[in-house]
């Protein structure tokens, strides 16, 4: 590697120590990173979408998941949840449902079941278009 390869090589990583190290303007407004820019671990695996997913994604007329990306399972109060931004809080699974080994197919099943949540009348949202909605 050469010299100026190194140095520069040198400065990314120390732009991580000596700043923020945000770079897109998007990081810069949240005031974090934006993790599968960096790691592309991160980014789901696409064959592992669940048969709900796949519908969902060809009746969008979308080539991935763009906003589910972030969403992964994750717990509250020790059960099974994902995480609804629309509502700020934790939606539990089923104690039912059986979770997935790998960590990818129970991310793919928190999208699933976030977006049958989000279209779902039990859905707080649903209460408050019923209650404000213009008749």
């Amino acid at each position: 590697m050469s010299p100026r390869k190194k140095q520069k090589k040198s400065q990314e990583i120390d732009r991580f120590l000596e700043s923020e190290g945000l770079d897109s303007q998007r990081e810069k407004e949240i005031g974090q990173h934006i993790g599968y820019r960096y790691d592309v671990n991160l980014l789901p695996d696409l064959s592992r979408l669940t048969p709900f997913l796949k519908r969902y994604l060809e009746f969008m007329g979308w080539q991935d998941l763009n906003w589910l990306e972030d969403v992964h399972l994750g717990y509250e109060e020790g059960r099974a949840a994902v995480f609804d931004r629309n509502i700020n809080g934790w939606v539990t699974v089923s104690e039912g449902i059986e979770l997935p080994d790998n960590q990818q197919d129970r991310d793919m099943l928190a999208r699933e079941l976030l977006i049958k949540f989000q279209m779902s009348e039990r859905h707080p949202l649903v209460e408050l278009k019923k209650a404000y909605e213009k008749r």
